[in-house]
């Protein structure tokens, strides 16, 4: 699948909701292999400045190779949840860039243990620098948290199924490889949905709990909105229900809609702090059928308001 490694998922999308501006300052919180960077550059003059992280050395290491001597670049490797910590993003930023999830060179290098396509070391860290591997955690963790993180982060209805026998198995010996998962899942379970493996939800769901990915969306989402400056804009992109209900909910309780149920009396909105820019969009035909893994995408642009609700 070497054909699909590099292909930004909605590129044209993403970079029209930033609106970038030539001398404006963007950050790129996910650079991956740096598509969607590249497109920012591309629009921006020799006053501007892009801001790129990214929690995977592998993919900071491709980042400073293509902007090496790039004066209007600066890149740190860190989760893009700790980019308000960042001293470039003090001045403020006009837009924040965030493509989240797995990216295609840790799915496509076998090594990483992202996927269950080939047989490698059940690792799934995206940053390998530092935290404990899936291996790791399946040795040390009950069978009900086992169960728990299947559910919530896989969505798995087999859950418990999985963690009995994950834990039967790792009674013998530990749980290592990625095939080994993979077929004591199927083992578990079954083939029960044409087209799509079994063991595809417990792998998404360890890799989440590995890399704390919803709780980095919560604070990178949170630490963006400090950062922005009135008229900023905020692009994410997801790749599951999981992150886009994050995304929805923080988009929309900060729209200053009126909250409540119709069984009780409304809460008082709090003051507006971003309004949405159009409704979520998805991937056309075209691209679907140029890139299948982006199936899954949705974007949702966002804009910082100023004070008093005015953009």
């Amino acid at each position: 699948m070497a054909e699909l490694r590099h292909i930004p998922v909605m590129l044209d999308e993403a970079v029209e909701g930033l609106a970038v501006q030539a001398g404006g300052r963007y950050l790129d919180g996910t650079f991956g292999r740096g598509g969607h960077a590249r497109a920012v550059l591309s629009r921006l003059g020799p006053g501007g400045r892009l801001l790129l992280m990214d929690r995977d050395p592998a993919a900071i290491a491709a980042a400073q190779a293509a902007f090496a001597g790039e004066p209007r670049v600066s890149i740190r490797h860190a989760n893009f949840s700790s980019l308000a910590e960042w001293d470039e993003t003090a001045a403020g930023l006009d837009g924040v860039l965030l493509d989240l999830g797995v990216s295609s060179p840790q799915l496509d290098e076998a090594a990483r243990g992202f996927s269950f396509m080939a047989d490698a070391p059940l690792d799934m860290r995206m940053d390998t620098s530092q935290g404990e591997s899936a291996a790791d955690f399946l040795a040390h963790a009950d069978e009900r948290e086992i169960a728990d993180v299947l559910w919530q982060f896989g969505e798995e209805r087999f859950s418990r199924r999985i963690a009995r026998a994950i834990a039967e198995r790792r009674a013998e010996a530990p749980i290592t490889r990625t095939g080994e998962l993979a077929a004591l899942v199927e083992r578990a379970v079954g083939r029960r949905e044409p087209g799509k493996h079994p063991a595809t939800r417990s792998f998404q769901a360890l890799r989440i709990r590995v890399n704390g990915e919803l709780d980095a969306v919560r604070r990178g989402l949170d630490a963006a909105l400090s950062r922005l400056k009135p008229g900023g804009r905020l692009a994410v992109i997801s790749f599951h229900s999981l992150e886009d209900r994050i995304v929805k909910q923080f988009i929309r309780d900060r729209s200053g809609r009126v909250q409540g149920s119709r069984r009780g009396p409304p809460v008082a909105a709090k003051p507006a702090e971003l309004a949405p820019v159009g409704k979520a969009q998805f991937p056309s035909d075209a691209e679907l059928a140029a890139n299948p893994r982006a199936r899954s995408a949705v974007l949702r642009v966002a804009e910082k308001l100023a004070v008093g609700g005015a953009a």
